[in-house]
């Protein structure tokens, strides 16, 4: 049997599936029961290293990648599942001149992330390339849109900046300046946008702070501290109300914060050493849980207060928070075991 390795996980827009890209092909998941909902093992579609669904629609984007790709890394391969013959399933097949790092689908664009450059084409009837933005090196494919928005955001020129840009305002040949905040010293690690578009956060490399800014007035709203020690963050993501915030990260723990009532928020008051000793203070997280140390995973919210996190180790953990900071473990599963009677 071919190893399980997991390549990429990724929630899609609505938080109720996810993908799992991997050497043994592409399998989507619900989250709400967790359930199989569909595997393309790699007879159909080879190794992929990315992958994105469009909302739970027959619609999936992938990119190949990982020990025995059918499809080539340069390109993104449109999969529609409602085709009756295998091979008419392949929609859409667009190349580029170097390794694309990520994909990102609205029901009207399709965006594709080079390390240097994002490209945008109108989707899905005869996709046109509307405009390339330039990006520093982004070798994570940093890249997030607003599903019930048009703001996308992606890494500016200088370390630490984010552009913003407004899809709506794309036309072909048309020059589109984006606005560019300069939110850390560091590279970025993660970005994420909430549902609306009106609010993104990010984080660096250090990996101790998340910064959340409004998207209209470029403001910052709240700093959210996940800890002291420097940490590698996987992912942050907004609850779909904007409320929360929640965080994963090397140290085996995802972190939980309030974004709307931040005084839900837990605070300690640092010192800071200078001329007049200034105090200031920190907003630490509502509520925690561990995972296992050092096992990357992604993470969102899901119905009733609860966070899930994916681990690429194949696990699934349902946790359940109050306003409190409490947090108690719900569920616990293997996913990646979870329809194995279904293959061959």
């Amino acid at each position: 049997m071919a190893i399980r390795r997991v390549n990429t996980l990724h929630f899609n827009q609505d938080q109720g599936c996810f993908t799992c890209s991997s050497d043994i092909g592409l399998r989507i998941y619900n989250v709400e029961p967790l359930t199989q909902k569909l595997f393309l093992g790699v007879d159909m579609v080879g190794s992929i290293a990315n992958a994105e669904m469009l909302f739970r629609t027959n619609l999936i984007a992938m990119v190949g990648g990982g020990s025995t790709p059918r499809f080539d890394e340069n390109a993104v391969v449109i999969w529609d599942d409602a085709q009756t013959e295998v091979d008419k399933k392949v929609v859409m097949d667009i190349t580029f001149a170097q390794p694309v790092v990520n994909v990102r689908i609205k029901r009207d664009r399709l965006i594709v992330v080079l390390r240097n450059e994002v490209h945008v084409f109108s989707f899905p009837n005869n996709p046109k390339k509307l405009l390339t933005f330039g990006t520093r090196d982004n070798p994570r494919g940093l890249c997030e849109v607003s599903p019930g928005g048009p703001i996308i955001l992606f890494p500016g020129y200088k370390k630490g900046s984010v552009q913003i840009a407004n899809l709506e305002d794309t036309k072909p040949d048309q020059t589109v300046s984006p606005v560019t905040i300069n939110a850390h010293n560091g590279e970025l690690a993660c970005l994420s946008i909430n549902q609306s578009g009106s609010m993104l956060a990010t984080a660096s490399t250090k990996g101790t702070l998340i910064r959340v800014y409004d998207v209209n007035t470029k403001n910052l709203i709240v700093e959210l501290r996940r800890g002291a020690d420097p940490a590698t963050l996987y992912c942050i993501n907004f609850s779909l109300d904007s409320a929360f915030l929640c965080v994963s990260s090397d140290k085996g723990t995802v972190h939980i914060f309030a974004v709307k009532d931040t005084e839900l928020n837990r605070r300690s008051t640092f010192s800071k050493i200078g001329f007049l000793g200034q105090y200031i203070e920190s907003q630490w997280c509502l509520a925690s849980f561990s995972i296992p140390a050092e096992c990357a995973c992604v993470c969102a919210f899901g119905p009733n207060h609860s966070v899930i996190a994916i681990c690429v180790d194949g696990t699934f953990h349902k946790y359940v928070f109050t306003r409190e900071g409490n947090c108690h473990r719900e569920a616990y599963d293997v996913f990646l075991d979870t329809g194995d009677d279904e293959m061959d």
